[in-house]
């Protein structure tokens, strides 16, 4: 049964279908096969209850359908969320109260907690290096290192903090590497390749030089991601581009970089920590009578 909580994320690109596998999958994870011990030796099996969410921080809150189908899913829940994914919330904000059998709500309480907090660490980490980076048109742009099976849930908390996703997956777009440069035997070389044998798909193209970059321009390159550049670098990389391609700035860049960067006027710049190393959200659950 598809839940309204569901079909709120099907226009961002995950389906009712998908969301329930995921959190069904994360639920039996989680219930090892059996049953939680804990909560069915001490809650009696009729007993109902409200269990809110609670922000315990500050931050930028994202997953909140999907928190929402954890607990439905548990059996005869019933959710209503009171904030929406992207909104900044204060600590002690409640977010969503779900009310039904407490068995049920204790036994989803963790899975829920789980991914609320994580979407929303990703989302609070996005939101803080779009605002260090400033009006301008640099935008923070996230990578493929992202939590396996979670990619579109963790590329949809990208967005709900203000950042631009890279692609999706391996054939939505090209992304031409230095170990792609070596078998092809150059950075021309294997732009061309790509370009040749799926001339529908954009192409960035990984250089670590000022030369590769005019190598890359010369040959046709549409998006060029410039690796390791200091931001002089790429002040310069801006200047000799002189708008024909787009550029992305990468490689261990953090935070306290956002401003040097965003100066430079390349487009993006891509931090893989926002999926990768993100600290999660400090989100409570709090139990209370009904």
């Amino acid at each position: 049964m598809t839940s309204d909580h569901s079909a709120a994320l099907a226009a961002e690109g995950m389906s009712a279908e998908y969301l329930t596998e995921l959190v069904d999958r994360t639920l039996l994870e989680d219930l090892g096969g059996g049953v939680d011990v804990t909560t069915v030796s001490t809650v009696p099996s009729d007993q109902r209850s409200i269990l809110d969410l609670v922000a315990r921080a500050p931050g930028v809150v994202a997953g909140l359908p999907v928190a929402a189908v954890a607990l439905e899913r548990a059996g005869d829940v019933s959710v209503e969320i009171l904030s929406s994914d992207g909104s900044r919330v204060r600590r002690g904000e409640v977010l969503l109260s779900a009310v039904g059998p407490t068995v049920s709500l204790l036994t989803a309480e963790r899975t829920a907690l789980n991914l609320l907090c994580h979407l929303s660490g990703v989302a609070t980490a996005t939101a803080a290096w779009a605002e260090a980076l400033g009006d301008g048109p640099t935008k923070v742009r996230d990578t493929r290192k992202t939590t396996p099976g979670l990619r579109l849930l963790e590329k949809y908390a990208v967005r709900c903090g203000g950042g631009v996703n890279h692609r999706l997956f391996l054939s939505d777009a090209a992304l031409v590497k230095d170990n792609h440069v070596v078998a092809a035997g150059g950075v021309a070389e294997a732009f061309r390749a790509v370009r040749e044998a799926f001339p529908e798909v954009p192409v960035e193209v990984e250089v670590d030089s000022l030369a590769q970059l005019e190598e890359c321009l010369q040959a046709g390159a549409d998006l060029v991601l410039l690796d390791n550049f200091a931001p002089a670098e790429m002040a310069e990389a801006v200047r000799i581009n002189r708008g024909r391609a787009t550029l992305e700035a990468s490689g261990g860049l953090t935070l306290a970089d956002a401003g040097a960067v965003a100066a430079t006027g390349v487009d993006y710049v891509a931090v893989g920590a926002l999926t990768h190393s993100a600290p999660v959200l400090d989100i409570g659950a709090d139990l209370r009578e009904v």
